[in-house]
């Protein structure tokens, strides 16, 4: 019998060998988010992290992209599993870590990987110092990931052409094998400076075809900064005074002009010196009269101003080393 004879299912069958769905068939994208609860994980990024709304909505196209594609499935509609590996550029302390968990989160959702964990990795783990310690590092490093995320922050590190003895290449190529042999389980996150990283890529045209979502993580504003300290005071129990308020206003505008700026990261940083000190001040007033509940909570403006940072430096450095904006 030719391929002529054959029945139409036969003929239309989908490449799994199941027969196509009627084209009427009823398709409810909606249940499909809201039975993979997606967007719990998408509700929960907007509480976590203030601003980034380019982020967020490329997140959430990516996240739509994967609902359509496993309802495509569902009614027997031919697909091509999509490229999942990723590029987070921008600047320390803005958010990239915990947008990689929660992408991580919606892809084991979705069942685009299995175990929806997250690995970070820098070039100390995935290269080895010398000939045949690289390829057990990474191998390691990509097994522990495996069902999940793996991070790889300031990736460019892997790359170092002016090392003819470097064996970050070899830790490359180990990559680009795995992230297109085991896609259906692995996604692979490149994170860094934007300005390194496209030299980065621009070095191995086999790893930029390979990383189809590139992402790029704007700095906060100082308006975003100081929506994103009162928020970690919330979380923690904390406030702050009027005047600390305003004190801690004048600080994030200082801070950004100092070297080392790390965005939210920086801004954890200070909150926790602040607390420090309030702290210290309060054990000093303990003969002063009682303390309230309050006044464990509130950081006052001295709490905030008794900070390097006014004086033009940068804490945590060398105090005998001002560092001027």
């Amino acid at each position: 019998m030719g391929s002529s004879d054959q029945p139409d299912a036969a003929r239309d069958a989908t490449p799994d060998g199941t027969a196509p769905q009627p084209d009427n068939t009823p398709v409810n994208l909606e249940a499909a988010f809201e039975g993979a609860q997606v967007h719990e994980v998408l509700e929960q990024l907007d509480r976590e992290l203030i601003g980034l709304q380019p982020v967020k909505t490329r997140i959430r196209e990516i996240a739509a992209l994967l609902v359509v594609d496993r309802a495509r499935k569902q009614v027997g509609l031919a697909t091509t599993a999509p490229s999942l590996h990723m590029s987070f550029t921008g600047r320390p302390g803005t958010g990239k870590t915990t947008v990689a968990e929660r992408m991580s989160q919606i892809l084991h959702r979705l069942g685009y990987v299995r175990k929806g964990h997250v690995v970070t990795a820098t070039r100390d783990d995935l290269v080895g110092q010398y000939i045949g310690h690289t390829a057990p590092k990474t191998r390691e490093m990509l097994k522990k990931a495996m069902g999940g995320v793996l991070f790889i922050d300031e990736a460019y590190y892997l790359y170092r052409p002016e090392n003819e003895r470097d064996y970050g290449a070899e830790a490359i190529e180990i990559l680009l094998q795995v992230m297109e042999n085991n896609r259906d389980d692995l996604v692979v996150i490149f994170a860094g400076y934007k300005e390194r990283m496209d030299v980065f890529y621009q070095s191995n045209p086999g790893l930029s075809s390979r990383v189809a979502n590139h992402i790029d993580f704007p700095d906060y504003s100082a308006g975003e900064l100081l929506a994103i300290a009162r928020l970690i005071l919330a979380e923690e129990n904390y406030r702050f005074s009027e005047e600390a308020l305003a004190a801690f206003a004048d600080y994030i505008q200082r801070r950004m002009q100092l070297p080392f700026f790390a965005n939210a990261r920086s801004i954890r940083n200070a909150i926790d010196r602040a607390r420090m000190r309030q702290a210290n001040r309060l054990f000093k007033g303990m003969g002063q009269g009682s303390l309230t509940k309050l006044d464990l909570m509130t950081l006052e403006a001295e709490d905030i101003t008794a900070s390097r940072v006014f004086s033009g430096e940068v804490e945590g450095l060398d105090p005998s080393q001002p560092i001027t904006g």
